[in-house]
């Protein structure tokens, strides 16, 4: 009886482990497809399972003599609380869609190596998220009280941001409302979620940004998995 039981178990297993290698290749088949639409030399996949899911998994394919490669893969990452497909400052989504990566920042120095701009920041720098303003989803350096001049803001010298990098998302042109200080940054625990970011472990997101390379033009999809 034992004998069959076993047996039963491990046919269950490798029946389960069968499908998700052909999920995992149907997802990979679908970001293919994607891509192969897209010119750009560099690309950031992040895929959630729903529309809902606060995690999902991060990928990095790079355009090699006309043929999209995974160079990075399987790296997890949390989003939005709300999941993602942003419509709205303050609605606690991550954008869904493909948008340009701009400069890497944070509060640690330059790390050795990197393809992409570096700032550190500074205690004068902000990334200013108050709609009202004229300085609306723009990194401001101010050296005036903060209070005074917006009705809310980011420090960019918040913990989580020892390294980051800008998703540029709503900045040509900004529309006030639509959303703001959308960063890749350290997460403080696999199970926490973001207000619309996506984060990571901070060993994942320097292997990420030391891949990244300027002259390769680098982008990031966002997607749920049955609309990649």
């Amino acid at each position: 009886m034992r004998r069959w039981f076993w047996l039963l178990c491990s046919f269950v297993l490798a029946l389960s482990a069968g499908r998700a290698d052909a999920s995992a290749l149907s997802v990979e088949k679908k970001i293919l497809n994607r891509l192969n639409k897209l010119p750009n030399g560099q690309a950031l996949v992040v895929v959630t399972s729903h529309a809902k899911a606060r995690s999902g998994t991060l990928y990095l394919y790079e355009k090699q003599n006309g043929t999209w490669r995974k160079v990075l893969a399987n790296i997890r990452v949390v989003v939005g609380k709300n999941g993602i497909g942003k419509q709205k400052e303050g609605d606690g989504k991550t954008p869904a869609g493909v948008y340009p990566l701009g400069t890497a920042f944070g509060t640690a120095k330059k790390p050795a190596g990197l393809k992409i701009p570096y700032r550190q920041t500074t205690a004068y720098d902000y990334w200013v998220d108050d709609p009202t303003s004229k300085d609306y989803n723009r990194w401001i350096y101010y050296r005036g009280n903060p209070h005074r001049r917006w009705k809310s803001f980011e420090r960019l010298t918040h913990p989580l941001y020892k390294y980051a990098v800008v998703v540029r998302y709503n900045d040509s042109p900004i529309v006030k409302g639509k959303g703001s200080a959308i960063f890749l940054h350290i997460w403080p625990r696999p199970s926490s979620y973001t207000l619309g970011c996506i984060a990571m472990a901070e060993k994942d997101l320097l292997s990420v940004i030391k891949r990244l390379d300027a002259k390769k033009k680098p982008i990031i999809l966002i997607s749920e998995q049955k609309k990649l």
